[in-house]
């Protein structure tokens, strides 16, 4: 069975082709990094019209490298939602013309869902049950992932998601749009220690996250730097390095107290945040020491991507309609998806 996805919640366009006797068989994404970066963050109505010029040329280039044709599609998958309104509708109303025309299955797939379901696209993979951190600009959740459909919230955040804190700090250093990446960058450059910042709520007796307390205390710290006449290359090199330890280490001890708490041995961390090196060494560094597994989505799939939603819609063939008057939810809740008793 071969299911066509289609991703369109924010400002990357992915289109993958996911076939579920044989995996992945093509996938291709155009981010729209350049087109936002002189606004400084996405432009909703440009990210909305480049979705338009870009969806059917990556649906075609798909299909061209898979071999395939969209007469052999089986089903259509698209994001239906969390995500920007105008971005979701684009997605949404080519999917279902896509399969009105084809007389095939149209299903609404929930963003957060394929992102937790992303590392199941690897070789080397997690089997149910698995604790999931989702680390991204707008979400920084701790899920006990039982099943498809079967996802119990853990831990949330208060305030700032980590992926918007790292967007902040980076502002605050003056490096350009998109933040996470270029803070990491310059943080490699960063000396251990040289800065001192707070890793809220890391003793807490619970599972939740909060950010936006460390990010003003960046603010604090680059004032007084600039106040004192030292903030130069170094010092912005220090400060973002402490502000990433910061956020790894608190991100580290919710995810392995999760693990504890649920008495489980595997941990997926997915999301964008989930590409950072730093994140990723420390992972691995404490999952060896405690003995247990850490798995994290291919970095082509930690992004938004088409491949986790042509996964998911495989996944989820039994929700799938002939109702082609589709609707999006730029807010949905992930615990109101249903139970899949048995994944195709």
């Amino acid at each position: 069975m071969q299911v066509l996805g289609i991703e369109t919640s924010c400002d990357e366009t992915g289109i993958a082709l996911y076939d579920s006797e044989r995996g992945l068989r093509a996938h291709a994404l155009h981010s729209q990094i350049a087109l936002h970066a002189e606004y400084g963050g996405v432009v909703p109505e440009l990210a909305s019209r480049d979705h338009v010029r870009r969806i059917v040329p990556l649906i075609e280039a798909v299909l061209r490298e898979a071999g395939a044709t969209l007469e052999t599609v089986d089903g259509v998958a698209y994001t239906q939602g969390p995500g920007l309104a105008g971005a979701l509708l684009v997605g949404a109303s080519v999917a279902s013309a896509l399969a009105l025309a084809l007389d095939k299955p149209l299903i609404g797939v929930h963003h957060l869902e394929g992102h937790l379901l992303s590392p199941l696209l690897s070789a080397d993979k997690p089997d149910f049950p698995f604790v999931a951190l989702l680390v991204s600009g707008g979400h920084s959740q701790l899920f006990f992932v039982r099943g498809v459909g079967q996802y119990e919230l853990l831990g949330d955040t208060f305030d700032d998601a980590a992926g918007e804190a790292f967007d902040k700090a980076a502002q605050l250093l003056g490096l350009p749009y998109p933040g996470g990446p270029a803070l990491a960058q310059l943080a490699g450059q960063g000396r251990p220690g040289a800065m001192r910042l707070p890793r809220p709520l890391i003793d807490a007796p619970h599972l939740h996250f909060s950010f936006s307390g460390l990010k003003t205390a960046v603010l604090t710290l680059v004032r007084q730097l600039q106040h004192d006449g030292r903030f130069d290359e170094q010092a912005r090199a220090d400060v973002a390095r402490e502000f990433e330890t910061a956020v790894v280490d608190v991100l580290a001890a919710k995810a392995f107290a999760a693990l504890r708490q649920t008495q489980n041995r595997q941990l997926v961390v997915a999301g964008g945040v989930g590409a950072n090196q730093s994140l990723r060494a420390r992972f691995a560094e404490e999952a060896t020491a405690l003995d247990v597994r850490v798995y994290f989505p291919e970095m082509a799939f930690c992004t938004d991507n088409g491949a986790m939603i042509a996964l998911v819609g495989a996944l989820r063939m039994a929700d799938a309609v002939h109702d082609y008057a589709f609707q999006v939810r730029p807010r949905w809740p992930l615990t109101e998806l249903r139970t899949v008793e048995k994944a195709v």
